[in-house]
């Protein structure tokens, strides 16, 4: 990467750069594009051999419940007329 292949990134961005901005930005393109090169570079090894996996999760089970009006309102702190009063939101 050079100072012209910042020129036509501005250019492309359409903002207009000075010359000490387009210096800066070389080098931290220079040095972005030397991490990638360094993540390329990690290997990765084969994890699913060392460990064996299971399902955490539990089954789904079927329950009945009971929701009635009556025994919402009478749980809820605040209610009157079969309504439940809550906080205001804005």
């Amino acid at each position: 990467m050079d100072i012209k292949d910042v020129e036509n990134l501005a250019e492309l961005a359409k903002i207009e750069l000075s010359e000490n901005e387009k210096k800066e930005i070389l080098s931290d393109m220079k040095g972005i594009l030397a991490y990638v090169n360094v993540i390329e570079k990690v290997e990765m090894e084969d994890t699913k051999s060392v460990q064996d996996f299971y399902n955490v999760w539990r089954e789904d089970e079927t329950g009945s419940r009971e929701f009635s009006k009556e025994l919402i309102t009478k749980q809820f702190p605040d209610a009157k007329d079969d309504f439940l009063k809550v906080k205001k939101i804005l």
